[in-house]
């Protein structure tokens, strides 16, 4: 009987903010600025997780130099910027910087 008890809170817990969500979805500006800084967190913490990855890596990342690791984000980077907006410059930039930590993987393996 717990388990029933259980399943039914995590189904109330999950539906319920899902229907509020949809429910005050139309009421809410997506241009305001509480948004805006919503959208800016979010970028950081990215920025930050990123960051994190390439200067103190775990496992097999963490085999390579540091140099090589900054030098994939680095022209990743600017592939994503030469590129052209309406192109999609992300997939490129990450095509290029996983492209450099492979060749580096296969240069310090041999």
């Amino acid at each position: 009987m717990t388990e029933v008890w259980a399943l039914f809170g995590a189904v109330v817990g999950t539906y319920l903010w899902r229907a509020l969500g949809v429910g005050l979805s139309g009421r809410i500006n997506t241009n305001s600025e509480f948004f805006k800084w919503i959208a800016c967190v979010t970028y950081a913490m990215v920025a930050g997780l990123v960051f994190r990855i390439m200067t103190l890596p775990v496992g097999l990342l963490a085999e390579l130099p540091t140099s090589a690791r900054l030098l994939s984000a680095g022209l990743g980077f600017a592939v994503m910027l030469w590129r052209h907006p309406r192109l999609g410059g992300l997939i490129p930039g990450l095509l290029a910087g996983s492209s450099v930590i492979l060749i580096a993987g296969l240069l310090q393996s041999n």
